[in-house]
């Protein structure tokens, strides 16, 4: 078959190796000069199965309302005019908000774990063949807790995780400290945590990119630098996809200039776009509850690197993780709910970044070049937009429209689940059955047959 891949991320060039694999010959379009310079560029660094956990839960409601006028808050709603863009944004709060109590968050981890383990699987498949080097830790992850309140939450979340077979264990802090000795300084603080060994990190980045390269060296055309003008129809089913190239302007910017179109036929059609995802189906019908969630992360060199972790960890109070890559440390976290906005330079954004380096800072004293810009140091503050779905469990599967894909929607979890995802979309792209339990869209979930007509 002939399929076309929409988007360069983790998702889409995982998606591109994998139908590679199965004989098929593939197209990968993205607006940018190259793969992974989005979602995928700068995110957390964690392969996290055991840390899997839905935004939704029981007591969500009441953190977002309190945290609502925090500009650092772990979870920021930002509300929009309920018109428009902004209703979409409503609509997907809404539907989270029925997402927010005990039954519906079990059913979503079991459903994310088992993508997740099915992804790991997939991902130590692709490192053994290509023999990829993107930073790779295989130390596991920690979890820390600096309130009692909540660390007396870790044994029920931890029992849950292992009732669908991660070995995720609670730790006293002494034990914490001999995973990952490099918190003894803010030992004080921490009043226990989790460990999962099985867990890893990583640089998406890099390893996306070098996927991108090994799958264009076996035959797949990666169109960079090309814009998605429209899916185009015939009937109920895609006929082509029209797309142009962005040009170089006299001020030497990448606009997206008036180019000839150009249209690729293909057999499929997967859409990997990550926020973007949605209103390119709604363009055609198919109407997913996608909404963007603005991540942040800031990388900094260390000064230390003796006394910097090897083990990937996450700090539960302001809901970061921390993660080595090389001699860089790596420390993401925050949610924005407001929008397509990517900008770093308001005060929400500046008050977002510089948390992170102040809690590195508090966490890890003079391990890392902390400083901001206006101080000397020089800060890699990135942002991107999570594709997050009100149960932040993805969409992977046939649409209703013939010859469309979807594989979206994975929030925080892309680089974790990208793999597996890939994989799994090539599978069920070339009828075969993905071996895990996991709702795919347009699937019937008992038979694995598809639910909705292919053409």
């Amino acid at each position: 078959m002939n399929v076309v891949v929409l988007g360069a991320g983790i998702i889409g060039v995982s998606t591109a190796w994998h139908l590679l694999e199965r004989g098929h010959e593939v197209t990968v379009v993205d607006r940018q000069p190259n793969a992974a310079l989005e979602t995928s560029f700068a995110n957390a660094a964690q392969i996290s199965v055991s840390y899997c956990e839905p935004w939704a839960n029981r007591d969500a409601p009441l953190k977002a309302l309190k945290w609502m006028f925090r500009d650092d808050a772990p979870l920021l709603f930002r509300p929009r005019m309920p018109f428009g863009e902004g209703w979409q944004q409503w609509r997907w709060g809404l539907q989270f908000l029925a997402q927010c109590n005990d039954a519906a968050f079990e059913r979503n981890v079991q459903q994310l774990v088992a993508l997740g383990a099915y992804s790991h699987a997939a991902l130590k498949d692709v490192v053994r063949a290509t023999g990829i080097e993107y930073n790779r830790l295989e130390r596991g992850i920690a979890h820390y807790y600096t309130e009692q309140k909540s660390f007396d939450t870790a044994g029920g979340a931890a029992a849950l995780m292992r009732k669908y077979g991660v070995a995720r264990r609670v730790v006293s802090t002494a034990e914490l400290l001999e995973i990952e000795p490099a918190f003894s300084a803010f030992a004080d603080r921490i009043v226990g945590g989790t460990y999962t060994a099985s867990d890893e990190s990583g640089d998406a980045r890099v390893f996306t990119q070098a996927l991108a390269q090994r799958c264009a060296a076996r035959g797949a055309q990666f169109l960079y630098s090309h814009d998605v003008v429209r899916l185009e129809k015939t009937g109920n089913a895609i006929n082509s996809v029209a797309i142009h190239a962005r040009t170089a302007s006299a001020k030497g910017q990448n606009d997206a200039q008036v180019t000839p179109l150009t249209h690729l036929k293909a057999d499929a059609v997967v859409v990997a776009c990550g926020s973007y995802t949605a209103p390119l189906l709604r363009s055609v019908g198919v109407d997913l509850p996608i909404y963007p969630g603005k991540g942040y992360s800031a990388t900094f060199k260390l000064l230390k690197p003796e006394r910097a972790p090897f083990v990937s960890t996450i700090d539960d109070e302001v809901k970061c993780a921390i993660s080595r890559l090389g001699n860089e440390l790596r420390v993401a976290g925050t949610i924005e709910v407001g929008g397509y906005d990517l900008s770093l330079d308001t005060p929400v954004a500046r008050a977002r970044c510089h948390m992170l380096a102040r809690r590195i800072e508090e966490v890890l004293p003079g391990v890392c070049d902390t400083r901001l810009e206006e101080e000397g140091g020089q800060p890699q503050f990135w942002t991107g937009l999570r594709p997050a779905t009100p149960t932040n469990i993805p969409y992977i599967g046939k649409t209703q429209v013939g010859r469309l894909w979807v594989n979206a929607g994975h929030g925080t979890l892309g680089w974790t689940h990208g793999a597996g995802s890939g994989k799994a979309m090539a599978e069920l792209i070339s009828g075969e059955a993905p071996a895990m339990d996991f709702g795919f869209y347009g699937f019937d979930r008992a038979r694995r047959q598809p639910g909705l007509s292919a053409a």
